[in-house]
């Protein structure tokens, strides 16, 4: 357990979700916080054009979000989540990202709603920019993250950590579910093997089976982290498969990140780009970023994104 703190500790210098919140109530042996984000950001790339459109797009966005617990007795507690981001210009909408519920028991977490599956630990080894990246690891929709309808169970064995979960879709014939494991071994070094399996319909008429295989690794060391991610599955008998690499260096109040992603299905690449971005952080509250994305595939272009954010 200590490992896995120590590692959480470290990584938090270098991944974008902050740990901020405000306790706004704690008696009764019941805690509530409140957290979120105010983001201003902006787009430019020719992808934005169109007969009306210019190239600039802007992407601000806020975020608000409650987590609770409570302790019922010695052995057993209650937690909630909610999470929800409002967007602003042609993303002006409003959507809920997390809302889940569950029990916290001597032998692990289970909980019920939209959360992430147990995939998205070993994908967030290389998900890391506050810009882009995680382009290439999700071949099946049972491996991604903001899942509804998923009973999740987690559960902390002094350096292993345990997922599992099951995702009861609204559309017939959609299920999946997935287990993943990873361990935290000494000198700063994460591994983490995780399998997905289901079938996947838009219509409920029309059904292909969907497996999925994840393998993670991270190391990391002071202010220098490096971590991969390679996954390879099959879709409606297609073969697919994907990588992605990630570094990221801490300078002070700066930090610099860079990811290459791949992946291809049916011998056809889908997605391959090249994504680097520096981060400067003026306090544990405020931040300005900007990242460059370059694309390798023909239909695709460059994008460049910048922006500056708030968290509370």
């Amino acid at each position: 357990m200590k490992k896995l703190l120590l590692s959480t500790a470290i990584l938090s210098s270098f991944v974008s979700a902050p740990l901020l919140a405000a306790t706004v109530y704690d008696q009764d042996d019941t805690q509530l916080k409140v957290g979120g984000r105010a983001e201003a950001r902006a787009n430019i790339s020719d992808n934005n054009e169109s007969a009306t459109d210019s190239s600039f797009e802007d992407k601000s966005r806020a975020r608000i979000n409650l987590k609770g617990k409570t302790t019922i007795n010695d052995s057993l507690g209650a937690f909630g989540t909610y999470e929800v981001e409002i967007g602003s210009g042609k993303n002006n909408t409003v959507n809920t990202r997390y809302l889940f519920a569950g029990l916290s028991t001597t032998v692990g977490n289970f909980s019920y709603g939209q959360q992430d599956s147990a995939q998205v630990m070993l994908t967030d080894y290389t998900d890391i920019l506050a810009t882009f990246g995680g382009d290439a690891a999700d071949l099946t929709n049972g491996n991604k993250d903001k899942r509804e309808n998923n009973f999740l169970y987690s559960g902390e064995f002094d350096a292993l950590t345990i997922q599992a979960n099951y995702i009861a879709s609204n559309t017939k014939k959609n299920d999946s579910f997935g287990i993943s494991g990873m361990y935290a071994l000494p000198m700063g070094l994460d591994i983490g093997l995780g399998y997905t399996s289901g079938e996947e319909s838009s219509t409920g008429l029309i059904t292909a089976d969907a497996d999925q295989i994840n393998l993670a690794v991270r190391y990391t060391l002071d202010a220098f982290m490096v971590s991969g991610l390679f996954t390879t599955g099959e879709v409606d008998k297609d073969d697919a498969s994907g990588y992605e690499l990630a570094a990221a260096y801490k300078l002070d109040q700066w930090v610099f990140q860079g990811v290459y992603n791949f992946q291809e299905i049916d011998s056809t690449d889908t997605e391959n780009n090249v994504a680097i971005e520096a981060i400067y952080k003026l306090n544990k509250s405020f931040r300005t970023y900007a990242g460059y994305k370059f694309e390798q595939i023909d239909n695709k272009d460059d994008q460049l994104q910048f922006g500056l954010r708030y968290d509370f």
